[in-house]
């Protein structure tokens, strides 16, 4: 778990770097009132930063999930909380990084003390994008708990792709032979269709 709870920060940290911040500005109307507006397609920028965290959160997970996989001696159900757990942790984790160091790269927009004046009515702002894709407890639960979904996916996965009980676990457990009966209650030969060739 604690090597996920890294993970989640390095995560958090590249994050930080590749997300697009939001480029907009804040205009003074004829009217005196302040009012924000977003340039171009740039409110499209925090869909973008949303789902490109989901996105490597996702990816993270599933390189764990397969990395786990390989840990033979340990392959159970004990080891798949463990990675969700993990997962989840890391996801929050990211979050916070991630929203940390782009709030220290990009100030808040505060639109009441932007310099704008009726001779200057346009003042340019860059604005940090968002970790979530909205601000419900509901959406910040599902973005958390989505990589660890994924991840425990890919691992029951492998599992079902294990022909052997024991899930490939290392070393190979035994289990003793099928002794089915080989004749009839009264000791005699079972009989059925005879081969062609006899």
């Amino acid at each position: 778990m604690a090597g996920l709870v890294v993970a989640g920060a390095l995560t958090g940290t590249l994050w930080s770097v590749l997300a697009p911040p939001v480029h907009g500005v804040v205009a003074l109307t004829r009217a005196g009132d302040r009012v924000r507006a977003y340039l171009g397609g740039e409110a499209d920028h925090f869909f973008t930063a949303a789902a490109l965290f989901v996105g490597m959160l996702t990816v993270v997970a599933v390189v764990a999930a397969v990395w786990l996989w390989q840990w033979r001696a340990h392959r159970g159900p004990v080891l798949v909380t463990a990675l969700a757990a993990g997962s989840a942790a890391g996801a929050a984790v990211a979050a916070g990084v991630g929203a940390v160091l782009m709030r220290m790269r990009y100030e808040a927009v505060d639109v009441a003390a932007a310099p704008v004046t009726p001779e200057h009515r346009v003042h340019y702002v860059i604005e940090a994008p968002a970790v979530f894709f909205g601000h419900s407890p509901l959406q910040i639960a599902c973005t958390l708990v989505f990589p660890a979904a994924i991840g425990a996916l890919v691992y029951a996965m492998c599992a079902v792709a294990t022909s052997r009980d024991d899930l490939g676990g290392w070393p190979p457990q035994e289990f003793p032979a099928f002794s089915g009966r080989t004749v009839t209650a009264d000791g005699a030969q079972p009989v059925g269709p005879q081969s062609p060739s006899h």
